[in-house]
């Protein structure tokens, strides 16, 4: 998959994400949101506080969570820092950290909490 390529599959894999998350009444506040820390694939929220996303998409679920790092995690968490910063509680907004893998199909599996 080249470059261009590679980029809309990632588009299209957070479109499905997001439309998941919308479906159960989560409200989409940014979408690639970037700090110094790196960046985001999706913040959303609902009445239990902020969900920080990271979307990996590959032909199967299995491999798209190999493609999850400890380095993903730590960048994910130095960003979503940085964003609840500017929240009116900061760091104690409540949150949760989520990954979501999405198949060469376009379904959607998600991980809640992947960061106890």
């Amino acid at each position: 998959m080249d470059g261009a390529t590679g980029y809309h599959a990632g588009l299209a894999a957070e479109d499905c994400v997001a439309r998941h998350y919308e479906a159960s009444g989560h409200r989409l506040r940014a979408r690639r949101w970037r700090g110094r820390g790196g960046e985001i694939d999706l913040i959303l929220e609902d009445a239990a506080g902020l969900v920080f996303v990271e979307v990996k998409k590959s032909r199967n679920f299995e491999q798209a969570l190999a493609r999850f790092t400890d380095r993903q995690m730590r960048r994910i968490c130095e960003a979503a820092c940085e964003y609840v910063a500017g929240e009116p509680a900061q760091m104690d907004t409540p949150m949760r950290f989520d990954l979501a893998l999405v198949d060469g199909h376009g379904q959607t599996q998600v991980v809640e909490n992947i960061l106890h």
